[in-house]
């Protein structure tokens, strides 16, 4: 490679060779997935409390609740979804029926396997 120096005043043109190491490839990596390939929610299981309880399946807070008590609901509904390490994860209905009650509020924190909503058939 030639270099182009001024050293004092004066230009010099000089040769120089780079001797360097090779540096080990680490790979590619991939933040966020594939372009164009839609990212499908988590899914979790916690085995219930109750046949009747939706529960949480894993630690985190709640992001938003999409019903109310008294609502009616089909299976695989979203009633809530939690968020955990600035991931969303849908919890859904396990069955048919109606909202009893609803324990927690968005913003809660919440534990794994604790009861989030109350079901009657």
């Amino acid at each position: 490679m030639k270099l182009k120096v001024t050293v004092n005043g004066t230009p010099y043109e000089v040769e120089v060779e780079v001797a360097e190491e090779e540096r080990p490839s680490l790979g590619s990596l991939v933040i966020g997935g594939a372009q164009g390939t839609p990212t499908a929610p988590t899914s979790a299981s916690v085995p219930a409390v109750s046949a009747n309880s939706v529960v949480a399946p894993l630690a985190g807070s709640i992001a938003r609740i999409l019903v109310e008590e008294g609502d009616s609901i089909e299976s695989g509904q979203v009633l809530v979804v939690l968020e955990a390490m600035k991931m969303e994860t849908e919890i859904t209905a396990p069955q048919t029926g109606t909202v009893a009650a609803v324990h927690v509020a968005p913003g809660d924190p919440v534990q794994g396997g604790q009861v989030l909503i109350d079901l009657a058939s």
